[in-house]
């Protein structure tokens, strides 16, 4: 049936129109102000003659974005590593669901993991609201990504739900397309990564049958969990903190995304990785035949959090920031004198960024406890995860 639907308006560019488009998009200036300044030496020229001697979007991800990732990886982390990848059977896709630390690098980092041991790359969901400008829209359908409508009416909101939803089973079932989603609209700002409900319901909304358990299980949901060691945006976040307890009705401005976007992509991020989760089809079917929708769809989120939770790599700024948070030194045999004097100075040199007016030393301390937070957070799921796994 989703074979029937036409799904141009948020599915990446057909190959048919790949060159039209790529030969609109180089025209931009957009464009050219942001590969010089991501790539301050390149032949813009030159560049724009081999954009346009590309033939689909395959090889673009391949000889285009790759390269660039890795220079990305190289210039702004310690590696990008993978664990877990064995957990793929490469006939078979997956909706690989994980944890958002970064606007636009989880999915990219994770698709050079798939590009170094010869997997395919998997299509990437992303959010309306981060298409600012025509070109970006028609960078990211070039590069595979399909688009999740945002800010809708309800009505409205309900249609493109069955629309992604259908899209996802067909890339899955039809297209043997793996894709790529994060377990909740935006990122978590304190790093307590939680996945929404809504998200498995529209994942739900589509299939062979009118079961969400069945529905869900033809998507092949596998968690992923994501780790930086270091978040560029940190302070942006306790930024953002700050100003909400300011003003509870604080929104971000276009201008606040597109800098998050730039000091994500920039800044430097230490090591980073990923760790596969298994598909939870197996658990799903193990629950009650007579489950309802409401518990079937909390069970299944809970079991997505478990695996991220279980998943992620600590480092040593990780125990730190959870002995910083909670005043004791639980964690001490951990890291070093050193390791930990080099953390704080870290946090101060990050707050020393933070450009609100008038700040006091309470709302200096109020961030840097928000940072210690963002940090310790992912130990404190994690040792959770744990204890409950043994309590089972």
């Amino acid at each position: 049936m989703s074979e029937q639907i036409d799904f141009s308006d948020i599915a990446p560019v057909d190959d048919a129109h790949f060159h039209e488009n790529m030969a609109r998009m180089v025209k931009e200036p957009g464009l050219e102000h942001a590969v010089k300044y991501v790539m301050p030496d390149v032949d813009y020229p030159e560049f724009v003659n081999f954009l346009k001697s590309v033939k689909d979007k395959e090889q673009f991800q391949h000889d285009v974005m790759w390269p660039f990732m890795e220079m990305m990886a190289k210039k702004t982390t310690s590696g990008v590593s993978i664990s877990g990848i064995d957990h793929i059977d490469r006939d078979k896709a997956y909706t690989f669901i994980t944890n958002h630390r970064d606007i636009v690098l989880d999915a990219s980092f994770l698709n050079i993991c798939f590009f170094r041991n010869n997997y395919r790359a998997c299509e990437v969901a992303i959010g309306s609201n981060l298409l600012i400008f025509d070109w970006i829209a028609t960078l990211v359908k070039l590069n595979g990504c399909f688009i999740v409508k945002r800010d809708l009416k309800r009505l409205d909101a309900l249609d493109a739900a069955k629309e992604l939803s259908a899209y996802i089973h067909h890339d899955i079932q039809d297209k043997t397309r793996s894709v790529w989603i994060a377990q909740r609209e935006g990122r978590a700002k304190d790093s307590s990564d939680q996945t929404q409900e809504s998200l498995l319901k529209m994942l739900s909304l589509a299939g062979d049958t009118g079961s969400v358990r069945d529905n869900l299980m033809q998507v092949n949901l596998t968690p992923v969990s994501i780790a930086y060691e270091y978040d560029p945006n940190d302070y942006l976040k306790a930024r953002e903190f700050l100003l909400k307890r300011r003003d509870p009705s604080f929104k971000k401005s276009m201008r606040d995304d597109l800098f998050s976007m730039e000091t994500g992509l920039l800044q430097f991020k230490g090591r980073v990785h990923f760790n596969v989760g298994t598909c939870i089809n197996d658990k799903l079917a193990e629950l009650p035949v007579d489950i309802d929708r409401t518990t079937l769809l909390e069970k299944a989120c809970k079991l997505v959090d478990k695996s991220i939770h279980l998943g992620y790599k600590i480092y040593a700024i990780n125990y730190i920031a959870h002995d910083l948070l909670r005043g004791d030194r639980a964690f001490e045999m951990l890291y070093t004198a050193k390791e930990r004097e080099a953390f704080e100075a870290y946090l101060e040199h990050q707050l020393d960024k933070v450009d609100v007016p008038d700040i006091t030393p309470a709302d200096r301390e109020f961030m840097r406890k928000m940072m210690y937070t963002m940090y310790a957070n992912p130990l404190e799921n994690k040792i959770k995860a744990q204890q409950a796994a043994l309590a089972e």
